[in-house]
């Protein structure tokens, strides 16, 4: 069922962990996606470094793991405080 909801997927028993850039450098690659073009979308600073460390844009939700001041403190592009609210932003901005 995964493979009909994702084009690809990457974890860390795959690769190097979070924060360390490889996962969205080898999803890019295999994508043919230009990270300049890529947001990362995560509920922890972990997520926000590694797309910050890969050039890729962040997006932080909330509604997950850390906090939104902690996911704020990273300067994403935004921090959503429900889905809703992360559905419109990418509704506005993809």
């Amino acid at each position: 069922r995964r493979g009909s909801l994702f084009d690809a997927t990457r974890c860390a028993d795959e690769t190097f962990s979070k924060p360390h850039p490889a996962m969205l450098q080898e999803l890019s690659r295999e994508l043919g996606q230009d990270l300049k073009r890529t947001v990362m979308i995560g509920d922890t600073t972990h997520d926000l470094q590694m797309a910050a460390s890969a050039g890729a844009a962040g997006i932080g939700v909330a509604y997950g793991a850390h906090t939104a001041d902690a996911l704020a403190a990273l300067t994403p592009r935004f921090v959503a405080p429900d889905v809703n609210a992360l559905a419109e932003w990418l509704r506005e901005h993809a």
